[in-house]
This record gives structure tokens, sequence and C-alpha cells, in this order.
């Protein structure tokens, strides 16, 4: 009797509170891939999980290579961690069978409830082995260092086993947000990424988004540093009044350089249109953003390549917040906007970020256009784009590396930011991401 009402009432909502997470950003991979299905898995949380295909592998010489450069993949360990006598072993066994651009989900369910699945048993609610293994997240984090896999997203789940005409669900989702208690699921969802350093230099498109910034065109272009690859910059001039857009084709027409040139105006308005219509023309398997007023000097564009060849993050963020910035380059009340923002926003991406609002920052190709399709289900609600970016970026499980920048002060012009109205959009849509991904799970 026990046991019936253990499968039909709480077994079924127990697995699919903890796919739930894994749904937050399954649906944007290519194919889901569970490894060694445990003896007692019933499949309930790889049936739950959202994805285009789903395949389950009992040796890992079944997983087919990866078919691309642009093919994203998610594997799958479900308990495996509870009763592995050689958690190292398994991950990096697993890994060399994984690109750069995959990702590693394991669910490690919780040492100190080992407990309750005794008692289970000897009730006989529960039929499978009791969890060997007592691995602490300490540990876990310990033998992810050694494996090679940096921990991109963690996710604790599943406190109420019941449904409970959805009060269960309720209570669940707001326990995941209090502090300590939220360390009492009975589940642990990590998302992985593969530690692997770039083989090759794939090329480059640097988007330069410009609005009545003629005085910092030809610097942007003489001061562009080699990048040793295959580099194209893209202006996009928007409805400037100081002469920018005859500039850049003046600029544009002169230039001899090695660097491939494109031009565009854009029809639209604010930067995040600028950036989609330079990326929408950029033909380079990276992307990056400069803007062109200089304040993040070109020169330092290499180090947001070189860290994403050296595979220390697909997502590369600028990081204006650390070094003394040069002059007015930021405005007292700018600079406390941008740490409430990068504060705000990594409690709700729970994605530590150092500075949410820099212009800079670098993708592949393939990612952006993954991010385009997130912002058609999500929504378009970004006027500057960098939440648009972000966002993503962290739910993907890209793995974000902040890279610190000297910012410096403007040599032509003036900013475009109004502090206030712009401050208040931005709040709009952190209040958007607070209600849609950490209690709508992004939804």
């Amino acid at each position: 009797m026990l046991s019936l009402i253990y499968e039909k009432f709480c077994r079924k909502f127990v697995n699919d509170t903890i796919a739930t997470e894994i749904n937050v950003y399954s649906p944007y991979f290519d194919s889901l891939h569970q490894v060694n299905p445990l003896p007692e898995d019933a499949k309930l949380i790889y049936d739950a999980c959202k994805t285009k295909n789903k395949f389950q592998h009992h040796n890992l010489s079944e997983i087919p290579p990866s078919k691309s450069t642009k093919d994203r993949r998610l594997f799958l360990l479900n308990g495996n961690g509870n009763y592995s006598f050689d958690i190292e072993g398994l991950l990096r066994s697993i890994r060399d069978n994984m690109s750069r651009h995959d990702r590693l989900c394991i669910v490690f369910y919780n040492p100190y409830f080992r407990i309750l699945f005794y008692f289970a048993n000897i009730l006989g609610i529960r039929k499978a082995e009791i969890p060997t293994t007592f691995c602490t997240r300490k540990d876990i984090h310990t033998l992810l260092k050694l494996a090679k896999f940096d921990l991109v997203k963690e996710q604790p789940a599943a406190y109420f086993p019941f449904r409970f005409f959805g009060l269960g669900t309720l209570i669940n989702r707001s326990l995941q947000v209090l502090p300590l208690i939220k360390w009492l699921g009975i589940a642990d969802v990590m998302l992985l990424r593969p530690i692997i350093p770039s083989k090759d230099r794939p090329s480059l498109s640097i988007v330069i988004p410009a609005r009545n910034e003629k005085g910092n065109i030809e610097n942007a272009l003489k001061r562009m540093p080699d990048f040793h690859t295959d580099t194209e910059i893209i202006f996009i001039e928007g409805h400037s009044t100081d002469g920018t857009w005859e500039e850049i084709q003046r600029v544009a027409k002169s230039y001899t350089g090695p660097l491939k040139i494109k031009i565009a105006q854009q029809t639209g308005k604010g930067k995040s249109d600028a950036v989609r219509l330079g990326f929408s023309l950029a033909s380079k398997e990276i992307l990056t953003i400069l803007d062109a007023d200089l304040t993040m000097p070109p020169e330092q564009l290499p180090r947001f390549y070189e860290s994403y060849l050296n595979g220390l993050g697909d997502f590369i963020n600028g990081n204006r917040l650390v070094y003394p910035m040069e002059g007015e380059a930021m405005r007292f009340l700018n600079h406390l906007g941008n740490i409430f923002f990068a504060k705000f926003l990594s409690s709700i991406l729970e994605t530590p970020l150092g500075d949410s609002l820099c212009g800079t920052k670098l993708m592949t190709k393939v990612d952006y256009d993954r991010f385009t399709n997130w912002r058609k289900i999500f929504g378009d609600f970004d006027p500057f784009g960098d939440f648009e970016i972000i966002f993503p970026a962290s739910i993907m499980g890209l793995g974000t590396m902040d890279l610190p920048i000297r910012y410096r002060d403007r040599t032509y012009g003036s900013t475009n930011i109004h502090r206030f109205r712009h401050g208040l959009i931005l709040l709009k849509m952190c209040t958007i991401g607070l209600l849609r991904i950490r209690f709508g799970k992004g939804t």
C-alpha cells in the first residue's frame, strides 16, 4: 500500500520537479544523452526532459561523435555519483566524449537523506539499493576541478514530495531562494562545462555601434590590434547628427589595412537594434562588440579573444568596476547603478557578474543564434542589448568569464545614457527576469 502511494503521489512529482530545473536549459540543446542509467532508474527524469532528440547510452562507446561545431549536446547523469566508487574517473570518461560546446547535467541526491532511503526500503516503499557514496557539495566541487569541469549552474530541488493541488510546486520554488534552507533539497542539479581550449584560431567579427561618434571612427581602426586570425569590422551608424555616417563612409573607403570592413545604417533605434543588425551581417565564427566611444580601449580586445581560446568561458563579459576609472569615464550615480544591477542580476541568474552593463562582450555566432531563439520564447524587452545576451548566456550555461578592463575617459562627444530614465527601464527588466527566471523557471 505504501509502495503504491509512493509511486503514484510522490516519486513522479519529485522527478518532475527535478526535471523542471533541467528544462530551464535543455530545450536549447540539439540533443540530450543520458549516460549509464542506473538499474532502478525508471526514466522519469529522462522522459520529462524537453529537448529535440533524446538518447540513453548504457555504454560510453555508444555515444556518437558531435556532428559539427554547431552541435550543442546535453549529457545527463542521474544519481550515478551516489553509487560510484570513482566519480572523478566517471567524469573524465564522459569529458573525453564531449566537445567544448557540450554540457553535462548531473543530479546528485542529498547524502544526508540516506537514512530516509534506508527506512523506505525497510517499509517496502522503495526497492532500489541504498546510496553508497557520501559526497558533500564541497567534495563534488573538488572532484569537478580534478576532472577539469567548470560548474556553471547549481540548483537544489525538491523539498516537499507531494503535489498537493499545486501547493507542492509553490513550496518547492519558494524554498529554493531562501538562504541556507535552499540546500536542504532532495537533489542538487548541476550544469557543468568541460574546460577544453580551442585547437585553432576561429575567425572574428567586431561590431562597432556608433551614434554621434565622428571623432572616434578613424581611431577605432587605427588602434585595432592584430588578432592573428581572419577579422572583419562592422560599423553600424544610428541616426547621428554630427556627420558620423559620412565619416564611416570616408574611413571605410580610404582604409587599406588587413581588416575587412562592412558598414550599415540602422533603421530602428537604440544600441540593441544596432548590435542585432551588426551580428546579422557578421560572417565570422566569433562575435564581439566594441563601443565607438572607445572607453573600452580596442587594445584590450585580444584579452577577450584569448580568454575564449583558452577555454575559460564561452561567454566573455567585460568588467569595468575593478580598476580605478579614468577621469569622468563613469559618473558616481552611474557607478552605483552598475554595482546594483550587477548584484541584482547575479542573484536572479545565480551567475556571478561583476558588471552587467559593460558594452564589450564576446560569444560564438552559433550561440548568439541560440540567444535569438531564446528571445522569441522569453520575450523581446531589452532596448539596450546587454540583458538579452547575459540572460540566455547564463540560462544555457555557456560559462561566463568576467574580464576586468580599465575604463577610459571619452576623447570625443558625450554619453547617450540617461541615468534615471534608463535606470527605471533596467529595473523593470530585472523584475521581469526575477519573475520569469527565478520563479517561472525561464518560461
